[in-house]
Order: C-alpha cells, then sequence, then structure tokens
C-alpha cells in the first residue's frame, strides 16, 4: 500500500504559508554563482521588513506581535505531534522555492530515530510535491561523513537541495566535516554549506539549545533557521501555533483513553523499590519506597537510608521485612542497593509479588483492546496495530548457550494470552495466523547478531530504525500478519504509525518516558488500506494500558503540556508567585470586642474519657461481623477517556475489570499484636472482640486486609464510646498566646472563596479572610452586612481542641447584640439541607463536633452552634 497525502488541509497550509509570509517582497533569486561555483540562497530585504512581515504574520495567526527580531533570524512553528509537522516543513521548501527562488535547505536532526522519520518522509512524499509542484528537480540525501564531496555538490547544484544532519556530525571541530578534507582541494566541507547560505529547518530544537549546538547551527551561517516542534523550550518569534488543546479540538488527533491497571488490597508482601541514589561527599543515601505500619493501617511511603539501616524497623516492624532486609550496600556507580538476603536492586527497579501478574495482566487488556478494535475495524479496512514498550530486551527474547534465540516471558506471556483470547469464539474469525507470527520485537543488535538493550541514540541504533522505518508501509498492509510490536523504551520519537491503536509500557524498573512521548508514538490518525487518512473519531482512540491511576497520568500529562507548551489551563496550576499574605488590622489586639471574646475561648483544656470494656466487646464484635466480605488480593483496570479542555485534562469513566490474584504462602501474622500498636486495647480484649465476631477464617484469605479492617472498626467502635463520656477540663494556666497571631505567617492563593474586608471595624482582617468553600464566603459576607453581628472573625488554624481523634479547628468567633452580647463560636457545614443534617456528615466530622459540643457545654457566656448561615445563630 501507498500512503495519500492530503494537499488542502487548512492548518496546514496555515503553517505553510506563516513561513512564506515572512519573506513578503523578496524578489525571486535568479541564480547567479559566485566566484567559488557556490549557488546560494539571497536575502534582499532588510531586518525591519522581516519584522514588518513577522508582525503580519502574527496577526494573521492571532499570536502575540513581537516588538523585535528575538534572537535574529530564527522563527518557530509549533505544531502538536501527529498533524503532519514534517509534511508541513518539507511542503515549505517547495514553496519558498516557487516563490522566491531558495534553494538550498539543511535540515538539522538531534537523533537517530528523528534522521530516519525525515528521510522516510522525504522519500514517501517525493512523488506527491513532484506532482504538486511540476516536476521541480530535488535532491536529498542525509549526510554520510565517507561521502564529504556530497557536500560540494549540494553547493553547486541550481537545483532544490536537501541535506538531512545529525546535529552531533559537525558540532564538534573534530567532526571530519569540520576539518580540511584532500577530497575537496584541502578545505573543510563545512565551508561549502556555509558560502550557500542555507535556510536551516531544525527539527526538534528544544534538543538543541545548548551553547556549544547553538553555536554549531549559527556555523552553518543561516540565512534562517525554522524551528519546528510539539515541544518548543523558546519560542523565538512564534509565527505558527497548533497546540495539543487546539489539535485534539479540531480533531486532528486521536482520542486518548488510559486504562489503569494497578494491584488492590495487595500489601501482603515485601514491597521495596529504589527511587534514587544520592552521593555527598561524606555519605551515600538511596530513597527506598516501601509498606509500613502506619496508624490507619498499611500505607507505602518514601524513606532515606543508609548502608546498615533495617528495613524491618523502618516499616514499623512489619514481619514480612524481619529477615534479610538490612541494607548492607548503596553503590552510587553502579545505581543499586544490596540487601542481607543477596537481592541486588538498580535505581528504579521495584521488587513485588506481583510484578509479573501486573505485566502479564496488562498484555492481556492490550490484546483484547486490540482484539474489539480489530473486529470493528477489519471490515472498514484498518488495520490495527499495537505497541509495546519494554525497558528489558531479555524478557522479550534472550539467547541460549549455542546461540539461539529463546523467547523471554513476554513473548510467553504474550503467545498464550493471545491463544486463549482465540479460543473465544467472539474472535474466531480474526485467528488467521499463528500467534508467533502476529508479534515481533524491534532492537538493536550487536556484531553477532544478538538483540540489546541500547540508550537510542547509538550506533547500533541505526539497523533497528532503518527496519521499523522502512517497514511503515509493510505494517500497514492487511496481508501482513504482523499486529503486536515490541520495541526498546529507546525508540520515544522520530517513529510513529498511524494505525497503532494501544501502547502499553510493560516495566520492571520506573519509566523515564514522558506522557507526550508515550501517546506520541500513536496520536496520528489511522489511514484504510487505500493510504486514505480516517477521521471518524469513534475509529481513532489511542488505548494507554498504564500501570499507574489514571488520575496520575492525567496530571502528569497536564503538567506536561504547561511546561512544554506553556498552556495556561486557567492557571489550575498555580505559581508560589501569585500567593498573598494575610494582614491583620493595626490595633486589633486592643479592640474591645474582640478582647471580650478572645478571654472567653483562648484557655487550653484537655480531655478525660470513660468507656465500658463490656459494651467495646459487644459492639465491636457485631460490628467486625457486619463487615463486607474480605477480598482477596487482586489486579484492577479502569479504562478513563482523557478529554483536553481549556480548563486541563479531564476524564470520563468508560468501565473497569477487576481479576483476583493467586494466594501466596505469607508467613502468619501476629494479629493480635498489630491490632494492639493501633488500638493500645489489652490482647485479650481484642482476642474477645475476634473471636465472637466468627470472621477469623478471613485472615487466610487476605491477611493484610483483615487486620487493617478490623482495627478500623474497632478503632471506630472505640471512639464513639470515648467521645461520648468525654469530659474537658481547663489546663491551669495554659492559655493561648496574643503573638501567635504575628507569628504564624499565612500566605493564600486569591479564589473564588477569598472574602475582602470592605468594614475592618467588625472583624480582625486587613484585607483578606482566608476561606476554603461557597457556605464559608457567604458567612463571611453575611456577617459583614448583618446589623446583628456585632464582631467576627475566622478562627486561626493553630486553634485547636484535642480529641481522641486529633486535634480540631472550629470555623468562627462571633459577637451578636441584641438586649446582651451573646459569643458563639461556630462550626459551618453545608449538607445541602436548610438546616445542617449531621447524619450527612463524615463520621470523623460528627465525632469532632461532639467534642466541640463538649468542650464548651460549661461556659456560661460562650456557645457551640453548627450552622450553614448568619441566621441560624440568631434563631
Amino acid at each position: 500500500m501507498k500512503l495519500t497525502f492530503e494537499p488542502n488541509l487548512k492548518y496546514q497550509r496555515q503553517a505553510i504559508d506563516a513561513v512564506v509570509g515572512l519573506f513578503e517582497g523578496q524578489l525571486p533569486d535568479d541564480a547567479d554563482p559566485g566566484f567559488s561555483g557556490v549557488i546560494g540562497n539571497r536575502l534582499d530585504l532588510s531586518d525591519r521588513q522581516i519584522l514588518a512581515n513577522l508582525r503580519n504574520v502574527q496577526a494573521a495567526n492571532e499570536l502575540a506581535l513581537s516588538k523585535e527580531l528575538d534572537g535574529g533570524m530564527h522563527f518557530s512553528v509549533e505544531m502538536e505531534t501527529g498533524t503532519g509537522k514534517t509534511y508541513v516543513y518539507l511542503r515549505t521548501i517547495y514553496e519558498l522555492n516557487i516563490k522566491y527562488g531558495f534553494k538550498k535547505f539543511v535540515i538539522v536532526v538531534p537523533s537517530i530515530p528523528v534522521r530516519e522519520g525525515v528521510l522516510k518522509n522525504l522519500q514517501i512524499t517525493h512523488r506527491h510535491f513532484q506532482t504538486l509542484y511540476s516536476n521541480t528537480p530535488a535532491r536529498y540525501y542525509v549526510y554520510d561523513r565517507s561521502k564529504v564531496s556530497q557536500i560540494r555538490g549540494f553547493a553547486a547544484s541550481d537545483n532544490i537541495e536537501i541535506l538531512v544532519i545529525n546535529i552531533d556530525s559537525f558540532a564538534k571541530d573534530e567532526n571530519i566535516i569540520n576539518r580540511p578534507n584532500d577530497k575537496l582541494n584541502g578545505r573543510e566541507p563545512i565551508k561549502f554549506i556555509r558560502e550557500a547560505n542555507p535556510i536551516v529547518i531544525v527539527d526538534e530544537p528544544q534538543n538543541m539549545e545548548s551553547e556549544k549546538r547553538a553555536k554549531a547551527i549559527a556555523n552553518l551561517n543561516p540565512l534562517c533557521t525554522l524551528r519546528y516542534s510539539a515541544t518548543h523550550r523558546n519560542r523565538y518569534n512564534l509565527i505558527y501555533s497548533l497546540d495539543p488543546v487546539k489539535a485534539y479540538d479540531m480533531g486532528l488527533v486521536k482520542q486518548i483513553e488510559v486504562d489503569s491497571v494497578m494491584e488492590e488490597n495487595a500489601l501482603n508482601g515485601a514491597y521495596i523499590a529504589v527511587e534514587s541514589i544520592t552521593a555527598t561527599k561524606t555519605r551515600v543515601t538511596a530513597k527506598v519506597t516501601i509498606d509500613s505500619n502506619c496508624p490507619d493501617g498499611v500505607k507505602r511511603k518514601t524513606v532515606t537510608v543508609r548502608s546498615g539501616d533495617d528495613l524491618y524497623r523502618l516499616s514499623g516492624q512489619r514481619e514480612i521485612y524481619r529477615d534479610g532486609c538490612i541494607v548492607e550496600e548503596i553503590d552510587a556507580a553502579g545505581g543499586f542497593i544490596a540487601l542481607s538476603n543477596g537481592q541486588i536492586l538498580h535505581t528504579g527497579e521495584q521488587k513485588s509479588d506481583t510484578s509479573d501478574e501486573i505485566m502479564k495482566f496488562q498484555i492481556r487488556r492490550t490484546v483484547e483492546e486490540h482484539l474489539r478494535k480489530e473486529l470493528k475495524l477489519h471490515k472498514l479496512g484498518i488495520k490495527v496495530l499495537s505497541l509495546f514498550f519494554i525497558d528489558r530486551v531479555a524478557n522479550y527474547r534472550t539467547y541460549a548457550g549455542d546461540g539461539s534465540a529463546v523467547k523471554g516471558k513476554f513473548a510467553l506471556w504474550f503467545e498464550e494470552i493471545y491463544n486463549d483470547l482465540m479460543s473465544n469464539p467472539t474472535y474466531r474469525q480474526l485467528d488467521m495466523y499463528p500467534a508467533g507470527k502476529v508479534h515481533n520485537g524491534y532492537f538493536s543488535q550487536d556484531k553477532k547478531g544478538r538483540v540489546k538493550d541500547t540508550s537510542g541514540d547509538t550506533q547500533a541504533d541505526d539497523t533497528t530504525y532503518n527496519l521499523i522505518m522502512k517497514d511503515k508501509e509493510m505494517l500497514l498492509d492487511m496481508n501482513t500478519p504482523l499486529r503486536f510490536i515490541f520495541s526498546h523504551t529507546a525508540l520515544r520519537e522520530g517513529w510513529d504509525n498511524p494505525n497503532v491503536f494501544q501502547i502499553c509500557t510493560l516495566n520492571e524498573t520506573k519509566s523515564t518516558m514522558k506522557k507526550r512521548q508515550e501517546i506520541g508514538r500513536g496520536l496520528r490518525l489511522a489511514v484504510n488500506k487505500e493510504g486514505m487518512r480516517c477521521y471518524d473519531r469513534n475509529v481513532n482512540r489511542l488505548t494507554v494500558i498504564a500501570n499507574e491511576s489514571y488520575s496520575d497520568f492525567a496530571r502528569a500529562l497536564q503538567t506536561e503540556m504547561k511546561e512544554d507548551c506553556g498552556i495556561d489551563f486557567g492557571n489550575r496550576i498555580k505559581p508560589k508567585r501569585d500567593r498573598v499574605p494575610v494582614t491583620f488590622r493595626k490595633g486589633f489586639e486592643a479592640d474591645p470586642m474582640f478582647l471580650s471574646i478572645w478571654e472567653r475561648i483562648r484557655a487550653k483544656t484537655t480531655y478525660r474519657v470513660e468507656y465500658d470494656t463490656v459494651a467495646l466487646v459487644a459492639r465491636a464484635s457485631a460490628a467486625i461481623k457486619a463487615m463486607p466480605p474480605i477480598a482477596a488480593p487482586a489486579i484492577r483496570s479502569v479504562k478513563n477517556e482523557l478529554s483536553l479542555t481549556g480548563t486541563g485534562v479531564t476524564t470520563t469513566y468508560k468501565g473497569e475489570k477487576i481479576t483476583a490474584l493467586h494466594a501466596a504462602n505469607y508467613p502468619v501474622p501476629n494479629i493480635l499484636g498489630y491490632i494492639q500498636s493501633k488500638t493500645e486495647l489489652t490482647r485479650s480484649t481484642i482476642f474477645k472482640i475476634l473471636d465472637r465476631s466468627g470472621r477469623l477464617g478471613d485472615l487466610q484469605i487476605n491477611p493484610q486486609l483483615f487486620m487493617d479492617t478490623a482495627a478500623g472498626i474497632i478503632q471506630h467502635v472505640l471512639q464513639e464510646l470515648m467521645i461520648a463520656g468525654i469530659k474537658y477540663v481547663q489546663i491551669g494556666d495554659c492559655a493561648y498566646e496574643m503573638r501567635l497571631f504575628e507569628e504564624q505567617e499565612l500566605e493564600i492563593y486569591l479564589d473564588q472563596f477569598t472574602f475582602s474586608v470592605s468594614d475592618k471595624g467588625k472583624t480582625i482582617y486587613e484585607q483578606y479572610v482566608p476561606l476554603d468553600s461557597s457556605v464559608e464566603n457567604k458567612f463571611a459576607r453575611d456577617c459583614e452586612t448583618s446589623e446583628q453581628v456585632k464582631f467576627y472573625f475566622k478562627l486561626p488554624n493553630w486553634f485547636k481542641i484535642p480529641t481522641p481523634i486529633g486535634f480540631y479547628n472550629p470555623d468562627w468567633a462571633v459577637i451578636l447584640e441584641n438586649d446582651r452580647r451573646i459569643y458563639f463560636i461556630a462550626e459551618t457545614k453545608d449538607t445541602g439541607t436548610p438546616d445542617v443534617d449531621l447524619n450527612k456528615l463524615r463520621p470523623d466530622e460528627r465525632l469532632k463536633i461532639t467534642c466541640g459540643k463538649a468542650c464548651f457545654e460549661k461556659s456560661q457566656s460562650t456557645e457551640y452552634r453548627v450552622v450553614n448561615r448568619v441566621g441560624q445563630l440568631v434563631d
């Protein structure tokens, strides 16, 4: 098949016209060779004329107008991945030649994959451009250091000459292109390029911003540089912008779905992940993530370790870490830590009992998604491809002692899953080829032809990129069995395929791939068997199978878009400089109104509790007996569609699936000791509760989940009993000091909840009241305007009442005045009802409100009320 190109796409024409418009007024070049025989580009326009043209182009494209030529003759075109950036700049070459006679063009690329992508585009668009531009003679080639005479041909030719060159081929003085060459009469090859005064097209310029690389590009003596990228670091003289949100809104790229594959209720094993290693002059440390005992159950947390640290101690004495988890060595140079059980973990690597299960489940979800789409799209003549990124080639293919290739675990899992799904009658019509024919790997090879891990920009990668780029049309052929592509994560840019509908990243180590790199391999709109682009949004859906939550994926993608493209997203990501200080009115501390209530509430208190153990055992055992069934460890996948809007990356729920994990032989936990550490009850009381619940058998299903659930229930029942009998007493002469108002500085972001003070005499604030909800904002406004409210202020966050479930910070202090003064401590809540419905509040909120009432119940002049409006204080 051959790809078909559409010559009249409006957004591409706009990008092309933006460049052509820069040279409005330039007379066509008559190709007069100089003394040296070089035919170069000539610019007749002054900087002033270029600036005027630039501003006209920017105005036409609704961009900010430049006041001067930023950085000189550098012009930036921003186009989202998958929208035809390479086609645009290649066609721009022909347009500049037809209108102005420019002939010499150098395309500078940052890496091998980008270079191969450009070369492939030159090959497949050549006939298309020849048809459009009446067979205008044009020659293209990749710079080859062994053929430096081609550079002389580039300079002397009277036709369009397009030279593609990697930045690293000419950025160093020792590069062959920068050294005198006998084949060129002792001249440096680069001088021929310089004399041609080429228009330099910089592909992915954000990768060439270092001083050395920028100097190398300037050394080409360009007439101008045209910078094309989806992720500019510097937008010098921006002339066209098609950012991700615009591309998504216009239907120019695929819609994105994220199928999140995550472990669930699987905290029984000894999870260890090495996040980073840091070396200083005096010590070496590592950040390690482990599962740790926390007050509210086992939680995953990151700790800093040194040699000799015991993960058993750092985990809060979790039994699963007791043996063999002492950090014996941290090697910064090698990037690994060694444990006393002999295990070695490198940076980014994790040890988990469920790692293989999760990756296997990711493969299954990818194949399922692929087959569902293939059932739908095969009849439309659209071939479906899936791409797997892996971080270790050996997981897909390795070698036996005799040198023969052996399938790695990913290949074995894939074929097992594929054959299993093909046995389903639903997919029988797709079962045209054996499993071994529908998948293959694209990896770099050593001198013996063995595949290997590489960084993505080495000499060894040439064969990989040549193969995958040259096979682009073959991959789209309906009669080619290959549908599932495995590749090393080094293949990040420069290659994509319009019919990649699934992307799955399988990692034993933490992926460093950016989200935009990941989805970029599959954003391009699909094509059918005739090579025609399809615009149906129901067809163009890219599914990313990720081993992280969809919300984390969306958040990271949004952050990258803000950083890479400068998209505002309505200031949802706020810079620190936008914060404003909350200041107090001068002299408020001497205001009689303020002092009249402050003196009544400033005393610090403590509490005493009483509860009946018999009642505790009865209520807790009944609650545990009634708790839902304990779930076995599982893997859950949740699919969400991502939408790119002006307000950010949002998600829409599409469905989910859960698969139970096989039971493992975990050590029997010390259940009584564990629950005792959470509740401080005696072991005999805990045993009575568990025994009477009749649920001890659930311990075998999921030990950690059972212990955490039971401990949580016992804690809640205990807290209810304690708070029901709570009594508050003043702590001697202890009280909050006035100086805390000034010492505890507060900065806030101004938002829709912030209240701006008009009547400063009724409160302690100079300008802003920091609030967290619309009900608080309404309460503050009503306090200021109400004739019955004489004084009010938001209680500072350091004003706290101790409770058995943590400290509690009430909302407001208010003074009302009718015939006498009434002082209120007010808690504002919105439950969507005329009066506050306590039953609609969270259990911990209700318990803290009970404590608030108990704390102020003995006060003769201060009342505590829970309200949603000022009028309820008057009722």
